[in-house]
């Protein structure tokens, strides 16, 4: 009985040894499994470096995989900055219709167009999908059909048939068509609704647009002192700057094209008055043709011409001309090669890029 007893004991030892011996597996693998659950938020933080250089190496393949010459590629080509001042129900000279902008809108956006800011351009930062063409938009005078709110029902909105209206509703309709646009202002009362100002100026920067300089009150700065080229630039600054304080007021649109005569003309890109100083990186002068791109040795970016977005009293120099013109010698016209942080160009290119301009970005020439 005794030794009965003695192998029970031993029996049942044996069996508790081995039960918790059986459950060792389990709890080792969920120990395991623990951290691999715990370990995304570690092992991603590891391995970002890892997925990224993957990302990167796949859009290198892509743009490996684009065929330079089947799309024409040249990021050297030239660069339309379209000129607009009212949007009205009238055509006239310097007023497109309501319907006549819809009109280049989805002119641009067929024929390969997509919007980038003035700002991007000046600083090759230019992002455009492969085979399409950058352009830019501008707006002089800061008008009230440029940008007017309306009440409708008790709430204000934006007049569907303003520019920044019409640019809204064909954006929300074509998001691949891009963002940018330059809004170019004097004073005193911006856009002609005075107590709107502000919220005019807060919507524009948040929505991908640029407030500029058109001096204080539009004066001629080919007929004033160079006292008071400072104050007619520096006055406008500051006034924005205090809409908007520390706003980088970038860009200067030439009252009239006119800018300070002779040695002076320096003082339309630089200067200060009554203690703010003014720095504009892109002058733009009325024109009548395609800007370079900013590679390339012309390129001069306090002297940027301008394309007028009209088709009366052109002189062949209009919207359409120019777009017929880059149908018909498509090798003038900046083509993009996808990929923001290279220079992609025809051989025949080669001599016409300011490689002081390339800001590290890597030339690629093709045949």
């Amino acid at each position: 009985m005794k030794r009965l007893k003695q192998i029970t004991a031993v029996l049942f030892a044996l069996i508790l040894a081995l039960g918790f011996t059986g459950c060792k597996p389990r709890l080792v693998e969920e120990n395991r499994e623990k951290p691999e659950q715990n370990q995304p938020t570690q092992v991603e933080s590891n391995n970002e470096p890892q997925e990224n250089d993957q990302d990167q190496d796949n859009n290198e393949n892509k743009a490996d995989k684009i065929d330079l010459k089947e799309i024409k590629a040249n990021e050297n080509g030239q660069v339309m900055i379209l000129m607009y001042h009212g949007i009205s129900d009238k055509e006239a000279e310097w007023v497109r219709t309501a319907d006549n902008f819809r009109k280049d809108l989805r002119t641009l956006y067929d024929e390969g167009y997509r919007l980038i800011s003035l700002k991007d351009y000046i600083e090759n930062n230019i992002k455009v999908e492969a085979g399409y063409t950058p352009f830019v938009m501008t707006f002089d005078d800061g008008l009230l059909n440029s940008y007017n709110i309306i009440e409708e029902n008790g709430e204000k909105k934006i007049d569907p048939d303003c520019a920044v209206g019409i640019l809204e509703e064909f954006k929300k309709e074509h998001p691949d068509f891009g963002r940018g646009g330059s809004f170019f202002v004097f004073y005193p009362i911006p856009f002609r609704q005075k107590e709107l100002i502000k919220e005019k100026y807060e919507f524009l920067i948040q929505n991908g647009y640029d407030i500029g300089n058109h001096a204080y009150t539009h004066e001629n700065l080919g007929k004033l002192s160079i006292e008071d080229v400072q104050k007619a630039l520096g006055k406008n600054v500051k006034l924005t700057q205090g809409y908007l304080p520390g706003y980088d007021v970038y860009a200067l649109a030439l009252p009239y094209g006119i800018g300070p005569k002779g040695d002076g003309y320096i003082y339309a890109a630089q200067g200060e008055y009554d203690g703010v100083k003014y720095n504009h990186r892109a002058v733009l002068k009325v024109g009548s043709n395609p800007a370079p791109s900013p590679v390339d040795i012309k390129f001069d970016p306090i002297r940027l011409p301008r394309i007028r977005a009209s088709e009366m009293n052109t002189a062949g120099t209009g919207i359409y001309d120019w777009l017929q013109h880059f149908e018909k010698k498509p090798e003038k016209r900046y083509i993009s090669d996808g990929n923001p942080d290279t220079v992609a160009i025809p051989e025949s290119e080669k001599d016409n890029v300011d490689q002081s301009k390339l800001n590290g970005k890597e030339l690629i020439i093709y045949n």
